[in-house]
């Protein structure tokens, strides 16, 4: 009888890409502009699996008034969060615009008083 075959080897996993609400907006777009599934996948590089669930949950990802990067959309975030981002964004690139550092302690503290100020 012959040895029985060990498969332990692991397999490489596919990479991980997060895409941003930008680009699930772009591609709801060009879905009902009528470019077919297949070519998304192709164009962008993403599984036809992950575009799908895109396109299923179109209406929310349409809905959403989000800062530029955003990656993730929940319901539990608070629409004043939502706000602040969007102000601190703002700040951000005036700073650094300026050409002033902005250090990780300062964008916290910014971003308390600006969710101070709006609840």
């Amino acid at each position: 009888m012959a040895p029985k075959k060990v498969t332990n080897v692991a397999k490489p996993k596919g990479k991980v890409i997060m895409t941003t609400v930008e680009l699930k907006k772009e591609l709801i777009t060009m879905w009902e502009k009528g470019t077919h599934l297949s070519d998304l996948a192709v164009q962008c590089g993403i599984v036809k699996l992950t575009i799908s669930t895109i396109l299923k949950n179109r209406e929310a990802i349409k809905a959403a008034d989000v800062v530029k990067g955003v990656k993730f959309l929940t319901s539990k975030r608070l629409p004043a969060v939502e706000e602040v981002e969007k102000l601190l964004m703002v700040w951000i690139n005036e700073k650094q615009l300026a050409g002033d550092s902005v250090s990780e302690a300062i964008i916290c503290e910014k971003a308390r008083l600006l969710y101070s100020d709006i609840t």
